[in-house]
């Protein structure tokens, strides 16, 4: 018999060899029906594992993330299997589990249609009922890649050839199908029991532009049919909010095929609201002891070598002339670091001038793949609130703790802080390539910034190869209305490339010491910032932020003379304001502000212009009462001091 210890710290025997479904069936028939994968001392595991020594088991249903990892990858495999059914010659490319979903690429003779979707979820919907028993197995690479040259499947056979040769190279069948799969999965196929497939595009093989189009469908999976149509629900208002159709339809931003992908136009209202933040940010960072710089939009390409991104992030920059011919090549900049540090060493430094606080609003130029770019959320030029902090190892803990402090506070403004979440990007060992510095280095720098993280009692999750090549970060995360999440903000511990660019201190002992470097942003990338915050309130701006206040409505033409009289007034107020003159009856004037998202609308007539009121009333349909002028503005005005959410 062995001891395993379950989740409450409840001990239970059971035979050796027991497999982990036998044992959640002993545990609870009810959880055995729920069970879709395990942890076994903190491993990831499927059900039909074993169990051969003592050890603490975690059984997984679909309330866990992992549980829900491995249903959405199960109904992966189920719809790839559907597709090989009705398509034989198609090609398996990868298929994951994502967030609130799945998908599958495929190389296929024929486009998919909508129509198509709808056969591969009957085609499901067999399966499923089939009850197919999901087995793994392994293979030496050379019987792997023989056995997915004999299914004629070419993109398995490049990703078993790309694997290392320590790999261990595993497979998951469920009747006449068989994958490439690392796992795990459920124990059958009849667990993928309300399922989704919602659309189909295209996607470069391995995300390279350069490689075949392939055909990708994505789709979502439930353990029960109202918690999918709950999600379908979710997904009809997101696709209301989604910044990408509405802050078009509002009039925020536009592109231009001229121009070129990833590089949105901001029309007057994005301008004016990307205005208001980058004010804010600029007046809060100099409140908190920050200190301002310009510096210039491109570098020779020695800067980068220097810094390193020549040789680890040359391919997401835009370069101006050949490295092998021309005498100079410049670079636009994909990050402001390096420059800011030719300002540090503009002087020599004493320990006194510690802590040094330099900020940027900086435009960057990053050559994000086509695949990648999103609305104003992926962007190949945009603009971040950039800073640099140098300082004394004895300061590092209390300085990285304020750029948090300062980055919850803007995030709490603007209403966003309920929706972010913590990652601690961490480097990958077994990719040294990716990164400077020895491993010596890395493990302080990480073991570093792990105390500081801890001690702030951060709530963050690890991910390992998300860190920068010089240093480990702290990625605030958030994500989009579909789900799909991005970094807004980074904080980065840097104890490596001040040493490269010979920035130095004279410390009180007359020692000279490298300084420890905090990369951050406080609000992140304004154009991404923007696209969320349009998502948040769907375009319905809280007034401090709405880039038209007030709209003043004239009931006649004779209201005209006196809607200026207040528009000049309350403009000489700082208040954001225009006169509806449209030729159009009051309703259709009203509706029309109130779909345009603007806080307020005065209503201006007879009694108001003879009294000197406004009639109020709110974009909720609210008719809030008559003020005076004065009145007004002194309302709009505190909603402004304090930026009020409404």
């Amino acid at each position: 018999m062995i001891n395993v210890t379950l989740k409450g710290n409840e001990v239970r025997q059971f035979e050796n060899d027991i497999t982990i479904m036998d044992a959640a069936k002993q545990i609870s028939e009810g959880l055995a029906r729920a069970a879709l994968g395990a942890t076994v001392d903190g491993e990831l595991t499927e059900l039909t594992a074993t169990l051969t020594r003592d050890c603490a088991l975690n059984i997984l249903t679909f309330d866990a993330e992992e549980g829900k990892h491995i249903l959405r990858h199960t109904a992966s495999h189920v719809m790839a299997q559907a597709v090989k059914r009705l398509y034989p010659t198609a090609k398996l490319a990868i298929g994951p589990a994502i967030d609130n979903g799945f998908y599958y690429d495929f190389d296929m003779e024929s486009s998919l249609s909508a129509e198509d979707l709808v056969k591969i979820e009957e085609e499901m919907k067999k399966i499923v009922k089939e009850k197919l028993e999901i087995t793994r197995f392994e293979l030496p690479r050379e019987e792997a890649i023989a056995l997915m040259k004999e299914k004629n499947e070419p993109y398995k056979v490049e990703l078993i050839e790309d694997l290392p040769d320590e790999a261990t190279i595993s497979f998951y069948s469920q009747g006449e199908f068989t994958d490439l799969c690392a796992g795990p999965h459920a124990f059958d196929t009849s667990c993928v029991k309300a399922f989704k497939l919602l659309s189909v595009t295209g996607a470069y093989w391995r995300g390279n532009e350069k490689n075949k189009m392939l055909q990708r469908i994505y789709g979502t999976a439930y353990p029960k049919k109202s918690d999918l149509t709950a999600h379908l629900e979710q997904m009809e208002e997101a696709k209301k909010r989604d910044h990408n159709k509405l802050g078009r339809e509002l009039g925020f931003f536009t592109t231009s095929e001229l121009i070129g992908q990833g590089l949105p136009i901001l029309l007057p209202k994005g301008a004016k609201v990307i205005q208001l933040l980058q004010r804010f940010v600029e007046d809060t960072e100099y409140a908190c002891g920050w200190q301002q710089t310009k510096t210039p939009y491109m570098a020779k390409s020695d800067l980068y070598k220097l810094s390193g991104h020549w040789d680890h992030y040359q391919d997401g920059m835009f370069v101006m002339g050949d490295p092998e011919k021309d005498k100079e090549v410049f670079a636009l900049r994909p990050m402001t670091c390096p420059f800011q540090y030719q300002a540090y060493l503009n002087r020599a430094r004493s320990y006194r001038d510690l802590p040094l606080r330099y900020n940027e609003t900086s435009t960057l130029f990053r050559n994000e793949a086509s695949g990648e770019m999103h609305g104003l959320i992926r962007v190949r030029q945009f603009t971040i609130s950039e800073g640099h902090l140098m300082c004394r190892p004895d300061q590092l803990e209390q300085e990285f703790k304020s750029c948090l402090e300062l980055a919850i506070y803007m995030l709490k403004t603007l209403g966003l802080y309920e929706d972010v979440s913590y990652r601690f990007s961490q480097w990958d060992p077994d990719d040294k390539e990716k990164y400077i510095g020895t491993v010596e280095q890395w493990d302080e720098a990480q073991s570093t910034m792990q105390k500081i993280l801890d001690h702030l009692e951060i709530p963050y999750k690890i991910g390992i190869g998300e860190a920068a090549f010089y240093g480990p970060k702290l990625d605030i995360q958030i994500k989009n209305v579909f789900g799909k999440e991005d970094t807004l903000i980074t904080i980065q511990i840097d104890q490596m490339l001040a040493e490269k660019f010979g920035m130095e201190y004279t410390d009180s002992d007359g020692s000279k010491k490298n300084p420890y470097i905090i990369h951050r942003t406080s609000i992140g990338c304004y154009e991404r910032t923007l696209a969320l915050l349009i998502e948040k309130y769907a375009g319905a701006f809280p007034t401090w932020l709405a880039p038209t206040q007030v709209r003043i409505i004239p009931v006649a033409e004779r209201h005209v003379e006196y809607a200026e009289s207040l528009r000049s007034k309350m403009a000489l107020h700082g208040i954001r304001v225009e006169v509806d003159l449209q030729n159009e009856k009051l309703g259709y004037k009203i509706r029309q502000a109130q779909m345009e998202k603007l806080p307020y609308m005065l209503i201006v007539g007879d009694k108001e212009a003879e009294e000197g009121l406004v009639s109020v009333r709110s974009r909720k349909g609210d008719d809030i009462g008559a003020k005076t002028a004065d009145e007004f503005i002194a309302m709009i005005e505190e909603e402004v001091k304090t930026r009020v959410i409404n």
